[in-house]
Formats: C-alpha cells, structure tokens, sequence
C-alpha cells in the first residue's frame, strides 16, 4: 500500500513537471515574443519584462512565495511540495526557453497555439494535484472554501484581471482580444483534460419490445441496458424504460436497430459528460 502511495505521488510529481515544461512552452515561444499573455503570473511578469526586462520566470516564483505560505494550512504539505517543485520548474523553463527564437510572430497563431498549450499544460499539473501557483493555485485555495465553483472559470476570471492590466500597460486593444482567446482556449482544454474527456450519449427507450432491443444493446452493441419502471401520466398506464450508456460511433447502428424491431419506438438521446464504472456488457451498465 506504502509503495503504492509512493509511485502515484511520483507519477503526479512527473506530471507537474511535465505540464510546466508545456506551460513554459507555451508563454517563451509563442505568448511572451508577442507580448501575449494568458493571465495569471506569467501576465504579471510579461509586463515587468518589458518594463525593467526581469526575467519572467524570477517574477513568477517571486509572486508565489506568499501563496505557497497560505496553502501549506489550507491545503497540505503533499500539496505544496508538488508545487513548489512544479513553480520552480515552471520559472526556469521560462527563463532557458526565452533565449530560444519565438515559433511565430504571428499574434494569431500565437494566442491560439499559446491557449492550447497552456490549457493542456495546466491540466496536467492540476491532474497531478499540484500547481504553477498563479491562478490555478488561487483557484484550488478558492475550491477549499466554495467546492461549487468551476476550476477552470476561476481560472477565467483571475487571468482575465491580468490581462486587463497588460492590456492597459501596452496600451493596445488587441493585446486584450488576443489574450482573451487565449485564455477561452485554455479553459476549454482544462474543461477536456481535467474534468472528462469521456464523451458519451445516455438513451432513453420506450418500447412494447423492449426484451428484444435490450438483447441486440447487450449482444450486439456490446453495452449494458438497465431497465427503469415508468408511468404515462397522460395514458395512466405502466412503461418499462430502457436507459443505457454508448460511444458516439455506436449510436447510430443503435438507432438503427431499434426502428428494425421497432418503428414506433420513442427515443430520447442525451449527452453525457462523462461516466464512470463498468457500463460494458460484462457488468449490467449501471450500479443497479
């Protein structure tokens, strides 16, 4: 159990380390040269580059030390290793990739590449149970108070802020509109990367037939079918409803062989963010 713990708590350190190499990536290649940002530290310390030419990396790990001291009570010391270790890397990264010559100076190119760079970059750190500081550190401290709030719009609205100030530093409208792309792009990739990649449809049925259709769900789509007792309230008769869980690709030969048993079956097709468990044929696709 011990060595257990031991590897996922590498696994996750590894991760950090990872996601700060992409996330540094990100702002010395593409969002730095243009004088992009997509919010938190790094936005802070874009300006103060071009204003005093600090390092980058220095004013991020700077900016964090106060941070790190309130989440060490409020989050834990398994916590705070990760990210200290995750910022440090982050600030160096920054700092040896700023001498290496920018991909584009294209401010399109880099705000979208510079977005989905730091998006995939910041779930993996957040996955990982650690943090760059900055704005998803603020997030995580802000979740431990309001476990309601969605990670990645803190994170939205905390980088937004910043890019408000570079927007007015660089007096340029379009350094704010660019940056805004940004960090929209960012967001959605947190929202795939960190909350669920797993796209999948849930179907309701509603049939006369309904022994028939959970077999060819079960045997030939090969997914499990949990049958629920309804009521038409219209009708004031009893209904068994079929619910089950499919991929996208298995949709449509699903629909398919319904209307062959059934031609009056009534569908309903829901999109479901994610589903955990066994929802194969081997199990009985819901805990239930």
């Amino acid at each position: 159990m011990k060595n257990k713990i031991k590897n996922k708590f590498v696994f996750e350190i590894i991760e950090t380390i990872v996601g700060s190499f992409i996330m540094a990536t990100a702002v010395s290649l593409f969002l730095l040269p243009n004088e992009l940002s997509s919010g938190g530290f790094s936005g802070i310390g874009t300006i103060l580059y071009y204003l005093f030419n600090i390092p980058v990396g220095l004013t991020i790990f700077l900016l964090n030390l106060p941070l790190f001291t309130v989440a060490t009570y409020k989050i834990g010391k398994g916590f705070l290793i990760k990210s200290i270790i995750g910022t440090i890397f982050y600030s160096i990264f920054i700092d040896l990739l700023d001498v290496v010559e920018p991909i584009t100076n294209d401010k399109i190119l880099a705000c979208i590449y510079g977005g989905l760079l730091t998006g995939v970059g910041t779930a993996l750190i957040l996955r990982g149970q650690a943090s760059t500081g900055g704005s998803d550190l603020l997030s995580i401290i802000i979740k431990r108070y309001k476990n309601n709030f969605k990670t990645s719009s803190l994170i939205i609205i905390i980088d937004s802020i910043i890019i408000l100030l570079n927007t007015i530093f660089f007096r340029k409208i379009e350094i704010g509109l660019y940056s805004a792309i940004t960090i929209y792009l960012m967001g959605k990739i947190i929202d795939i990367l960190f909350e669920g990649i797993y796209f999948t449809k849930l179907i309701f049925i509603v049939s006369e037939k309904n022994e028939e259709i959970a077999k060819i769900i079960n045997n030939k789509i090969q997914r499990g079918v949990t049958g629920l007792y309804g009521k038409g309230m219209f009708t004031n008769t009893k209904k068994m409803v079929l619910m089950c869980a499919v991929g996208r690709n298995d949709l449509i030969e699903l629909k398919k062989q319904i209307k062959q048993i059934d031609s009056e079956a009534f569908l309903i097709v829901a999109n479901s963010r994610e589903v955990l468990g066994n929802w194969s044929r081997t199990g009985n696709g819901f805990p239930f």
